[in-house]
């Protein structure tokens, strides 16, 4: 008796033991009420005023893309390598990418974006990998993004591959060895090294977390 009940306590500290060590691993919100001032317009041409409220990142439509720009990565020593970036997105109006996010990939100069319901609507995937943007590379995908609904993203960043998954389905999962990364030419740019953007279209964007990885 006295060593079964030793064992659920031992069993009880290893799980809250884990539970704490996932939790300190964590970011806050990065558009919370803390972090939300370290967002700042991403100065794309004819943007429009993308703007935080109560948690909720708002990306109305520009001419023809918006962006915010998180200008705090390093000094909150967030990381480059082994972590997972977890946001909801979803499309208000418009017919093209709303939730796409620029995360850095092993430095902050060597970025990529995830793109968002794109090329009129319904492109998912990376760009850019061998000078290949999510349009034309092998992490190309379609789904169809419902208005109004908020959509879960989840994207992990290794030093040999990306994966990412919409709503618990994987719609990435690419090696990146050897591989030559890079931003599409272009306004985009200007999100580096994260932010978020949307083209034509309104997007909102909320719940931005990121979370540390155990290294392979």
């Amino acid at each position: 008796m006295r060593r079964w009940v030793l064992s659920i306590c031992i069993f009880l500290e290893v799980a809250c033991g884990r539970a704490v060590k996932t939790e300190v691993a964590k970011s806050k919100d990065l558009v919370g009420p803390e972090l939300s001032v370290a967002w700042v317009s991403a100065g794309i041409e004819n943007g429009s005023a993308a703007s935080i409220s109560e948690g909720v990142m708002s990306l109305p439509a520009g001419k023809p893309m918006t962006g915010m720009r998180f200008d705090a990565w390093a000094a909150r020593e967030l990381p480059l390598l082994d972590y997972a970036i977890t946001y909801e997105a979803r499309r208000t109006a418009g017919r093209d990418f709303f939730g796409t996010v620029t995360f850095p990939v092993g430095a902050l100069d060597r970025c990529v974006s995830f793109v968002l319901g794109g090329w009129g609507g319904a492109v998912v995937g990376v760009s850019s990998i061998d000078d290949a943007d999510a349009g034309g590379n092998e992490t190309r995908s379609e789904q169809r993004f419902e208005p109004g609904t908020w959509y879960r993203v989840r994207i992990e960043v290794r030093a040999d591959d990306l994966r990412a998954w919409i709503d618990d389905r994987i719609v990435v999962n690419v090696s990146i060895k050897g591989r030559r990364l890079g931003m599409r030419a272009g306004e985009i740019q200007k999100c580096m090294p994260f932010g978020f953007a949307s083209y034509a279209t309104d997007g909102e964007v909320r719940g931005v977390v990121i979370e540390r990885l155990q290294a392979r």
